[in-house]
């Protein structure tokens, strides 16, 4: 089977060794994508619902590139640094796929790879 790479062109990318999304097959993996502008910062500081609406549509992107849709996310793996921000998350996660309804698992962690980042999210998505 070939693999596809999908890059965003994210600023750590090319230093960290890793592609935004691998597509082997029917299954597309999608990399931990968080809001980082070009200076590694959050575009969106303080807001975790506004941080995780834009990792879900760079999310989008990258299936989009490699022929999946949000529909054919089958798992989400969340990541956030505060436990109050989890109902905000939990908000928007099933606003995007109340109908998809793929397994899911939100954690809270000591920190992310920058204070401004609050939330960072990976999917797997498969056809059929």
């Amino acid at each position: 089977m070939s693999r596809r790479r999908v890059s965003s062109g994210g600023p750590f990318e090319e230093s960290g060794g890793y592609s935004r999304a691998i597509a082997v097959g029917d299954i597309c993996y999608v990399s931990g994508t968080t809001d980082a502008g070009p200076d590694g910062e959050s575009l969106h500081p303080g807001d975790v619902a506004a941080q995780a609406r834009a990792a879900f549509a760079i999310i989008e992107g990258a299936l989009l590139e490699a022929g999946f849709t949000l529909d054919d996310v089958v798992r989400t793996r969340m990541y956030i640094t505060n436990p109050a921000d989890a109902d905000a998350l939990d908000e928007l996660h099933g606003e995007l796929f109340r109908h998809v309804r793929p397994a899911a698992t939100l954690v809270v962690v000591a920190g992310l790879m920058r204070p401004s980042m609050l939330v960072e999210i990976e999917v797997t998505a498969q056809w059929g």
